[in-house]
């Protein structure tokens, strides 16, 4: 599944409502950055706090260029926590970690702008 990430991309063809309802995208905190130098492309491995229910869950994140690993722990991000597990290397990505390009096509986290309860659902 290739997405086209360019800003000047068209929108993506029409949905129904009930399909953006079956992505489960939640808000969690950081709680442990690492580097995964062996990744293809630079990345981090991710612990992510989804609060109570949810609980932690690992996600591998290319996000090198726009943050260094001191910065991340603490940071709340959100991440699509109902596509199944997906092998990254030798890691198991269990939630996609979502962001937006920058000018440079390097991602910038998705996160709202004051802090909310772990687990939180978007819509």
């Amino acid at each position: 599944m290739h997405m086209n990430h360019d800003a000047s991309a068209p929108a993506a063809d029409p949905i129904g409502f009930d399909q953006f309802l079956a992505v489960d995208i939640r808000i969690g905190t950081i709680v442990e950055a690492e580097p995964y130098p062996e990744a293809r492309k630079p990345s981090v491995k991710l612990v992510i706090d989804f609060g109570a229910v949810i609980g932690r869950r690992k996600s591998s994140a290319q996000i090198v260029a726009n943050y260094p690993l001191d910065a991340l722990v603490g940071r709340q991000v959100a991440a699509v926590v109902n596509f199944p597990p997906r092998q990254i290397g030798r890691f198991m990505s269990e939630v996609l970690t979502l962001g937006f390009p920058d000018a440079e096509g390097e991602v910038v986290l998705f996160a709202p702008d004051k802090r909310v309860p772990d687990g939180g659902r978007l819509f």
